[in-house]
């Protein structure tokens, strides 16, 4: 049996933040012909993910856990468990980085490849993608994303597995009027978000 705490960090220089959340819908639970994919993530999964859901209606029922907790944070794996354990999923996508900024870079990235063998262990028949962290207003704390999304890509390449790069889009875009604060975004980038997610899903489960 796989167990969680065999994953998780040992120990970890992570402080908690001063208020931690989580946010998570399971979408459509009456509909049992469909494939559900899992959204992971923090602030702004929760703000792209109804936007996923309407972009995949009649084809793929959405799930998502958004949450402000880094996977430095022992407890991070304690909820993603009980959010594995909730379904089968067909298409799972992680992000963790934003709430991860300022985290210990070694600390981080072993964490985040113990969370990418956690979820591939205990989920072996769903199809697991790695999203890029978005970019920030702060040129300073976009360089900061940049660093994480370099680790996530490495540990893409360790696993074999595929990255969805919502960075590179959002880059693109103009910082005075695309951004509703230094981390989120309007509604015209939420829906480009969401077209890359729905977009990635559609072609793993060939809908």
């Amino acid at each position: 049996m796989i167990n969680y705490k065999d994953y998780e960090p040992e120990t970890t220089s992570r402080k908690k933040e001063d208020i931690e959340w989580t946010i998570a819908y399971a979408y459509d639970n009456f509909i049992k012909d469909k494939p559900r994919a899992l959204l992971i993530g923090d602030s702004i999964c929760h703000q792209y993910s109804y936007n996923v859901k309407e972009n995949l209606s009649g084809k793929c029922i959405i799930s998502y856990w958004a949450s402000s907790k880094c996977v430095t944070d022992p407890d991070y794996f304690r909820e993603l468990d009980f959010y594995l354990d909730a379904y089968d999923y067909s298409v799972i996508s992680l992000n963790n980085g934003l709430h991860s900024l300022d985290s210990d870079r070694n600390e981080w990235e072993t964490a985040y490849r113990s969370a990418v063998k956690f979820i591939k262990d205990k989920k072996p028949n769903s199809k697991l993608y790695l999203t890029l962290c978005t970019p920030l207003q702060d040129p300073r704390l976009t360089a900061k994303s940049m660093e994480l999304n370099c680790i996530v890509k490495k540990i893409a390449e360790e696993f074999n597995l595929t990255t969805i790069d919502l960075f590179t889009a959002m880059d693109k875009r103009d910082r005075n009027t695309d951004w509703s604060d230094c981390f989120h975004f309007k509604a015209e980038a939420i829906k480009e978000q969401a077209e890359i997610i729905a977009k990635t899903v559609t072609e793993a489960l060939n809908l």
